[in-house]
C-alpha cells in the first residue's frame, strides 16, 4: 500500500510546539527538542507506511502510538493520516478526553 500523507490538526500541532517550547525553555538548549522532532518524524513516517501497526485507542476510529512519555493519537483516512493529538502522558488525562471527544 502507498504511504499516506500525514496531516496534523491545529490542536495537535499546538500541543507538539508547546512541548518543544517547554523543553527548550526548561533546558536552555535545543538538544532535546531536536531529538524529539527526529523521534516524532520517524514515528509519523512509520505510521504513514503501516498505520494499523499501533493499537486502537479508546476513542472512535482513533489509534495511538507511544514514544516514551508521549502519545500520538491519529485517525486513518483514505489517503491520509490525521494526527489528532500529541499528548504528554504526564498530564491530566481529563484534558485529553476533552480534546479527543471534539472529533
Amino acid at each position: 500500500m502507498a504511504q499516506r500523507l500525514i496531516v496534523w490538526t491545529k490542536t495537535a500541532d499546538l500541543q507538539f510546539v508547546g512541548v518543544l517550547e517547554y523543553w527548550y525553555k526548561r533546558n536552555k538548549s535545543t538538544s532535546y527538542p531536536k531529538k524529539l522532532i527526529a523521534l516524532v518524524t520517524q514515528r509519523t513516517n512509520q505510521i504513514a507506511e503501516t498505520p494499523f501497526i499501533f493499537r486502537p485507542a479508546d476513542f472512535r476510529e482513533t489509534r495511538v502510538s507511544l514514544i516514551g512519555n508521549f502519545s500520538i493519537f491519529y485517525k486513518i483516512e483514505d489517503n491520509r493520516i490525521l494526527i489528532t493529538a500529541f499528548w504528554d502522558n504526564r498530564q491530566n488525562p481529563r484534558k485529553l478526553l476533552e480534546i479527543l471527544q471534539k472529533d
